[in-house]
């Protein structure tokens, strides 16, 4: 593991590390089924928007208009899914207008995908056998680490899993070890050798018992204990942090590396928690919910070595061989980091989307980041994310009044979650944290009636 030493030079070429949380300063969308429309992309920060531009070549209007084409194209990808079933076979988008496109194993799909308002494709293999495939390779992996084989990943522009490897031999023998057919996997040729980046607001430094530095993810609580998550690789549970000010901040209560590589550290009642990222001198940006991002989608980083980069989500469900171990269940992107940005915050739009985990290259000549999602972290350690929700008054267009049930707004739900609300019973179809205004019978691509 790559620690970021507090009194240690760096060297010119790293591993990547976090990705920055970049968001919105207004309120919550009026439309809970679409996180960021036009009319929240109007407010969003200017780091966000500089970031953008610097690094995907956009203007600050065409950044707007991606971040809400790309938060619509998530809320419909949702709904899909559920409708699909066992026959969804991923979706991505494309392009500054977040084209959406949608695939299935069923020619028969292909109208309703395009009535919706995507872009059909009928393919051979779904969605969860691929991901089955991936879950063998995890199986041998965190037995025994493969050699010259540093990542694989589900990847859904091409149907396949792909796994990178430094010889077609290191690769035929780790799907041989797993039992997965060449069918399902494109094997790539990689040079790369990811390492991990160790170097109350998301992006700011903290340091691990004087002796390293690391990224703050994003600002959570658990009941009334405030606190944050980062990376796992970050410290291990009774390990004491301090602030970016070097102060006393607080502890380690969980982590978990490798395997995953999420973490959480509670603070004391001197750092309160904010629903903020640092924009690292272009404003601070609030944080409003955590839906996960379509594979394509933009997303963005803070961190404490290298500030504000952006790129693209290139696959979900990846998995990474450190020094330490494998990692699977990160996100692969394209966005640059360095030592000391490991476990800082991954955005798009204005949702949370994960905390750095490691990888290749550096913010001079580019490189691949892969990034622990978020959700998982909170449904781990029975973590609530600080949100603009968390912390502001409902809207006065809201009802004064909440029908009864077990909804709550600030709340992690995953797929499969019943809740009730009113009089009615709901099933989460997507993993998310609720939102003011996000009700069930209001966002019918995150709930389903029962």
């Amino acid at each position: 593991m790559l620690r970021r030493r507090a009194l240690a030079a760096c060297t010119a070429t790293v591993a990547v590390g976090a990705l920055a949380l970049a968001g919105l300063t207004g309120t919550a969308s009026a439309d809970p089924a679409s996180p960021t429309t036009a009319a929240d992309a109007a407010h969003l920060s200017p780091g966000l928007l500089k970031a953008m531009q610097r690094d995907l070549g956009l203007t600050a209007a065409e950044a707007r208009d991606r971040i809400a084409g790309e938060s619509r194209a998530a809320a419909l990808t949702a709904g899909l899914r559920y409708s699909l079933g066992d026959r969804f076979a991923g979706a991505r988008v494309s392009g500054d207008d977040a084209d959406l496109t949608v695939a299935t194993t069923d020619a028969a799909d292909a109208a309703r995908i395009t009535k919706a308002g995507a872009h059909a494709e009928v393919v051979d293999h779904s969605l969860a056998e691929l991901d089955a495939a991936k879950a063998a390779l995890d199986a041998v992996a965190l037995r025994t680490a493969p050699k010259d084989v540093p990542a694989w990943y589900v990847d859904v522009r091409s149907n396949r899993v792909v796994v990178q490897a430094g010889k077609a031999s290191a690769a035929d023998a780790f799907l041989a070890k797993a039992g997965v057919s060449r069918e399902l996997v494109t094997v790539a040729r990689s040079t790369e050798r990811p390492r991990t980046f160790t170097d109350l607001r998301g992006g700011d430094a903290y340091y691990m018992n004087g002796s390293g530095r690391c990224s703050i993810g994003f600002p959570v609580k658990r009941g009334t204990q405030g606190g944050f998550v980062s990376a796992g690789h970050c410290g291990t549970p009774g390990v004491p942090t301090s602030g970016y000010n070097q102060q006393a901040q607080g502890s380690f209560q969980g982590s978990t590396f490798p395997g995953r590589d999420y973490s959480w550290v509670a603070t004391n009642t001197n750092w309160t928690p904010r629903p903020l990222v640092n924009g690292y001198g272009n404003g601070d940006v609030t944080v409003t919910g955590s839906t996960e991002a379509v594979e394509g989608s933009s997303v963005c980083r803070s961190g404490s070595t290298t500030g504000w980069h952006c790129g693209t989500v290139q696959q979900r469900n990846s998995s990474v061989t450190y020094q330490e171990g494998t990692v699977s269940g990160v996100t692969r992107t394209n966005v640059c980091a360095e030592p000391g940005d490991s476990g800082g915050s991954f955005i798009s739009g204005s949702q949370a989307q994960g905390v750095t985990s490691g990888g290749t290259g550096n913010c001079s000549q580019g490189g691949v980041t892969y990034f622990q999602p978020l959700n998982p972290a909170l449904q781990a350690y029975g973590l609530t994310l600080v949100t603009n929700g968390s912390t502001t008054p409902p809207d006065p267009t809201d009802p004064p009044t909440t029908p009864s049930g077990t909804w709550a707004a600030g709340t992690t739900y995953a797929a499969g979650d019943v809740v009730t609300y009113g009089s009615a019973r709901y099933r989460c179809l997507q993993g998310h944290q609720a939102q003011p205004g996000w009700t069930p019978p209001n966002v019918p691509a995150l709930w389903q009636a029962v």
